[in-house]
């Protein structure tokens, strides 16, 4: 895993997420371990190119949750997912137990976050705001952020859930409009206290959409959740399951030691890049995709992967292939995946960087 690296405008420390805002950037990253976002004003064009701009932080050598200080709306702790938001940007600042928005995407340092979700204000940082159990209007480490035609939606992890707002919330605490992984907006066990079904949760962590159907990346049972289109109704079921053989499996390579085409182990990301589903199968420091020009839901279910990257063949798991040196082409730890166009950006988190590739033949 992540040696911890000291903190400079071209080092990160286990970075969970990033997101590429056209093609020739804005790009920001999400530098988890040292509690900040790091800025390029353009994609970078050359390895170890410095940052441009940060935020959460004074200056690129400090580091520290909140700055060392309390929380304000331009600090962050452990911050993880991050998105796309309209004309904006929205980021999962998990242990701050909120989610961050700003109207339009920063293009300096220091930029104060405009909206809050999870707490009534920015000076606030209590999981579920203090209380035992959840609301509407909480959150308990919200890992991921996605947004889509005018919805965002939240991966609520610490309290096993999305959480969906049907507008881009202008208001500080806003309560949301749906959820998905819970019967009502005030329960949070895992998988819904009982066993997993097909609309349960344990670890949910990152959502994209793939073909028009929402994809969510449920780590803690070591499976992908995919929805027949976008889910209307609240803790609505799930038409397909990958990564595992039916919905009440749960182990993590389906309880063997080495992976297959068919098996996750802690799966934190999940993008498409047009035909394409990419997950990123994080303990088993790989990507593994699927490929369809349209789905079969029935041939979907349970059905082997289409792709590979990060190992030689699917029976490998090894940090860097074989626990040795970072290559060009392998990794440590993936977490996050956003696609932009024909680019993809990838969180590899315990390789300490973020990687950016050029996809080809989607």
């Amino acid at each position: 895993m992540a040696a911890p690296l000291a903190p400079a405008a071209d080092t990160m420390f286990g970075p969970r997420g990033a997101c590429l805002f056209s093609a020739t950037g804005p790009l920001w990253v999400a530098d988890t371990g040292h509690h900040r976002l790091l800025g390029w004003r353009s994609l970078p064009t050359t390895d170890g190119q410095a940052a441009d701009w940060v935020i959460g932080q004074p200056d690129f050598e400090h580091e520290g949750q909140n700055a060392k200080g309390d929380p304000t709306a331009s600090s962050v702790a452990v911050p993880t997912g991050i998105c796309a938001c309209g004309d904006g940007m929205a980021v999962g600042d998990a242990w701050n137990h909120r989610v961050l928005i700003w109207h339009q995407v920063p293009t300096d340092s220091h930029v104060p976050a405009d909206v809050v979700l999870g707490q009534a204000d920015f000076a606030q940082n209590l999981p579920n705001r203090g209380e035992d159990e959840p609301t509407a209007s909480t959150l308990h480490w919200p890992y991921g952020v996605f947004f889509h035609d005018g919805k965002l939606y939240v991966t609520d992890t610490g309290n096993r859930r999305v959480l969906v707002w049907n507008s881009i919330p202008t208001s500080n605490g806003q309560p949301a409009d749906g959820v998905l992984g819970q019967d009502t907006f005030t329960t949070r066990n895992e998988n819904d206290g009982g066993s997993p079904t097909a609309s349960s949760m344990r670890w949910p962590h990152s959502l994209t959409l793939w073909h028009g159907n929402l994809v969510l990346a449920d780590a803690g049972n070591n499976r992908l959740m995919i929805w027949q289109g976008i889910p209307e109704q609240n803790n609505a079921p799930c038409q397909v399951i990958l990564g595992q053989a039916d919905v009440q499996a749960v182990e993590l390579n389906r309880g063997e030691y080495f992976p297959s085409d068919r098996s996750f182990s802690m799966p934190y990301g999940v993008a498409a890049a047009g035909d394409w589903l990419i997950a990123a199968d994080t303990a088993n420091s790989r990507l593994i995709g699927w490929h369809r020009d349209q789905l079969d839901w029935e041939a979907l279910h349970d059905a082997p992967a289409d792709g590979l990257s990060g190992q030689v063949t699917y029976r490998q798991k090894g940090e860097n292939r074989s626990y040795g040196s970072a290559l060009r082409d392998s990794f440590c730890w993936p977490y996050g995946i956003y696609v932009c166009g024909t680019m993809v950006v990838i969180a590899d988190s315990g390789n300490n960087r973020v990687m950016v590739w050029h996809l080809e033949g989607q």
